[in-house]
């Protein structure tokens, strides 16, 4: 195999640390704002961001867990948390916290290479991209937002 198709374990584990942070984030960002959301309108949303903290907390292990395969040391750094006063804010933070996680994720990407333990790396990043994309798409449906809207 070409040295451009092996995976480079360096720059992996560089992008996943990166990816790792905003993960950590994520999960507690959603358990945050689950827990302090107010209002009436907001609760039928706060089981649903529960659940995300949940998989965003499970993923986090597992790039955990890769880093750690590849001989790294994973990052225990964590961007800055909010509280949104308003549930449209805490929402909307919501969303550009995630969409700022995606564009990580798919940076993680390029160094994966095309071996067979590459694919499956890629494989788990793209799930990760597909299950948060779902998230905001839900929240934006919540806002009102979003592509159906325009």
């Amino acid at each position: 195999m070409a040295p451009e198709e092996l995976l480079d374990e360096s720059a992996a584990i560089e992008k996943l640390n990166a990816a790792l942070r905003l993960q950590m984030r994520s999960a507690l960002q959603y358990s945050l704002t689950a827990a302090t959301l107010r209002g009436l309108e907001v609760q039928a949303v706060a089981g649903n961001l529960t659940r995300y903290g949940d998989e965003e907390l499970e993923d986090a292990r597992r790039l955990i867990a890769k880093i750690v395969a590849l001989g790294g040391v994973p990052t225990t750094e964590v961007p800055q948390l909010c509280v949104g006063k308003e549930p449209e804010d805490a929402i909307g933070w919501l969303i550009e916290c995630e969409s700022e996680a995606i564009d990580t994720l798919q940076a993680a990407i390029e160094p994966t290479g095309r071996e067979g333990r590459s694919e499956a790396l890629e494989h788990r990043l793209e799930h990760m991209i597909m299950r948060k994309q779902e998230q905001i798409d839900l929240l934006e449906r919540a806002l009102g937002t979003g592509d159906a809207r325009d």
